[in-house]
């Protein structure tokens, strides 16, 4: 496996460590830069929050937030690969608390009824994600939750969701969102 199919986890317990994945077409990396940046938001302790790490990839993110203290975080893949690696990787850190499913992300959303403090997304490009999943994501949040989502292109505030914050490196546009506040004055 080459040099470049490894991340390093920035922060928390599990600081430094490298998390090997496989080649698989579209897989990348959300960059260290970006990670540190998002942490930030959030809030570098996430102890106790529930995360989702939907279509999960390197499970960087994921693991990132169980070394930052989250409680349990659900690893969303449908590349046999990639989910391979992820739970090797959930082995290798000893990540009780990781949950590892090879699974479609629109199917896990269509049978799934939990709900969550974070949800990160980040699917491949090109392919129409993000208005597909942002309907389905509200069920999943819990109260006060935020959605993260990566995309090769800026998202804006709509009725239902409202970007909390943003930022772009290279061609990587992030975002941090909540849902819109329905309340009438």
């Amino acid at each position: 496996m080459a040099a470049s199919n490894r991340v390093r986890i920035s922060g928390g317990e599990w600081r430094s460590r490298l998390l090997s994945f496989p080649d698989v077409a579209g897989l990348r990396p959300t960059p260290d830069r970006v990670r540190q940046t998002v942490f930030n938001w959030l809030g570098q302790d996430m102890h106790g929050r529930r995360c989702l790490d939907l279509f999960a990839g390197t499970g960087v993110m994921g693991f990132e937030a169980l070394s930052r203290g989250a409680s349990a975080v659900v690893l969303v893949e449908k590349s046999p690969a990639a989910a391979k690696f992820l739970q090797q990787n959930k082995t290798l850190l000893k990540a009780e608390q990781a949950r590892v499913l090879a699974q479609d992300a629109t199917q896990f959303l269509a049978q799934n009824r939990e709900q969550f403090d974070v949800i990160f997304v980040d699917p491949p490009y090109q392919q129409g994600w993000i208005p597909k999943l942002l309907p389905h994501l509200a069920a999943h949040l819990a109260e006060d939750g935020l959605v993260y989502i990566e995309a090769e292109f800026e998202l804006h505030d709509d009725e239902h969701w409202q970007v909390i914050k943003h930022g772009k490196a290279g061609n990587v546009f992030y975002h941090l969102l909540k849902l819109a506040d329905r309340s009438t004055d």
